[in-house]
């Protein structure tokens, strides 16, 4: 620990940060930054060293003895774009690190290439998987074909716009608000063409690739794992983000009235469907699309989309027993939570790609963008109480939704630990195959990289 020369400790601390840094740019929780960044610390020689990750910066220092001048950098967090492509990438760097097949100034290198890189898909194809992603939802919610291609359409224009917008540095919730208005402008543009498609259902569908519930499980992980500062913080970026797309939605509808259509009473989220396998169907071309969109490997797409397939039936099948709300969606996450840690070893991913794809058809960000829409009309007490009940039932369902996974990543690591001692036991003698399987590198999720484990 002491014999590190002052630049060996500067070159590592810089290589932590920037390991911390793509880690929580492309969605990973603080804590698992965290742990990633002391695994890494502590395999290149620097034992304790104090860690501070908020939503906006990270900071490290190391002080050898207390006779030394303690070393403190702090790196800032400039952008928020989910990429799962980097938070791969980044997993397999540091497992590399840790099982000394790079040294730290390979590793730097291969870092610095990472992130300096684009990536092999083409960004309209980008586009093209958003556009997928919101005509499954309509599929989920029971739509027309129309109301499919109207959503793909919408989520097409919405995506480019946005990147147009994000390329001139306009703030976030300046692009929800466009985003929004376009939804609702498209909605508007039906139902002044007397098409025969929900307005409400066009909307429903066209606003959830803008909608805060990605964002507001995240804040809720956070603070189940102690991490309140990024919590609260995340939970504000969340809110803004929703208040962004009610602008746009009541800018849209304001432009109707001024043209003088009428598209009746817009209700996003108040749909019903009863069809499971419609939801299912739906949910899994949903969850594979947004993997997709957020440059998740190719290998991980079909996967993702079973399990969200299989999570939303689940969900289904225990409301349909009386369990409702949370309950149901907590149920479902905890089978989230099991099963991708262990397709995560056979696919070579961290389990945070497979979960949060598998978890978006049921986010509730329909219910936090329904209760801030009646909070904030002028619609007396009933509409009042209505959007309370909204935003405390999105607050239980994201509850729900995060406790599932993070319980259900608990449960399987011992559980899979367990399994390979008992396979161990009684592996012999056998008649057919290997008396032992052969160890391979697999992925550890972030935060765990320093466990090796054996898939399957």
């Amino acid at each position: 620990m002491t014999s590190l020369e002052p630049r060996e400790v500067n070159l590592t601390i810089d290589l932590c940060l920037r390991i911390g840094e793509v880690l929580l740019s492309s969605g990973a929780g603080a804590a698992d930054v965290t742990a990633t960044m002391q695994s890494v610390a502590r395999h290149l020689g620097l034992r304790h060293p104090d860690l501070d990750v908020t939503f906006t910066n990270l900071t490290m220092s190391f002080q050898a003895a207390p006779e030394e001048q303690p070393v403190s950098h702090t790196r800032l967090i400039k952008h928020r774009d989910i990429d799962y492509e980097d938070l791969t990438q980044v997993d397999h760097l540091v497992r590399d690190l840790l099982a000394d097949r790079v040294d730290l100034r390979e590793a730097r290198a291969r870092l610095a290439r990472l992130v300096s890189s684009g990536h092999p898909t083409a960004r309209w194809k980008v586009t093209l998987g958003w556009g997928v992603m919101c005509g499954a939802v309509g599929v989920q919610f029971g739509g027309s074909l129309l109301v499919v291609v109207l959503a793909f359409l919408a989520a097409v224009t919405i995506d480019r716009l946005q990147l147009r917008m994000a390329r001139r540095r306009l703030p976030a919730f300046y692009r929800q608000v466009a985003g929004g208005a376009i939804a609702t402008v498209i909605a508007v543009a039906a139902a002044a063409a007397d098409l025969p498609v929900d307005t409400s259902l066009v909307v429903t569908a066209n606003i959830v690739m803008l909608l805060a519930g990605v964002g507001f499980m995240g804040a809720l992980q956070d603070a189940l794992t102690g991490f309140y500062v990024t919590a609260g913080a995340r939970i504000t970026e969340a809110m803004l983000a929703t208040a962004g797309i009610i602008a746009g939605v009541s800018g849209g509808l304001s432009f109707a009235d001024a043209i003088g259509v009428d598209v009746g009473r817009l209700d996003p989220g108040a749909v019903d469907v009863k069809s499971a396998g419609l939801m299912a169907l739906g949910g899994a071309v949903c969850a594979a699309a947004f993997g997709y969109a957020t440059y998740a490997p190719r290998r991980s797409l079909a996967p993702i989309g079973v399990v969200a397939g299989v999570a939303m039936l689940i969900s289904q099948a225990i409301s349909s027993q009386g369990f409702r709300g949370p309950w149901s969606v907590a149920i479902s996450a905890l089978f989230v939570g099991l099963v991708s840690w262990t397709l995560s070893g056979r696919l070579r991913v961290p389990p945070l790609v497979i979960v949060v794809p598998a978890v978006v058809p049921q986010l509730p960000g329909l219910s936090i963008y329904r209760g801030l829409s009646l909070l904030a009309e002028d619609g007396g007490r009933a509409a009042t109480s209505e959007g309370l009940l909204a935003i405390i039932t999105a607050a239980s369902v994201a509850i729900a939704l995060a406790s599932g996974v993070i319980l259900g990543e608990y449960i399987a690591q011992p559980l899979e630990r367990e399994a390979r001692k008992l396979e161990s036991r009684l592996a012999g003698p056998r008649l057919v195959g290997p008396l032992r399987a052969k160890r391979r590198p697999s992925a550890a999720p972030v935060g765990e990289v320093g466990e090796t484990r054996e898939p399957g």
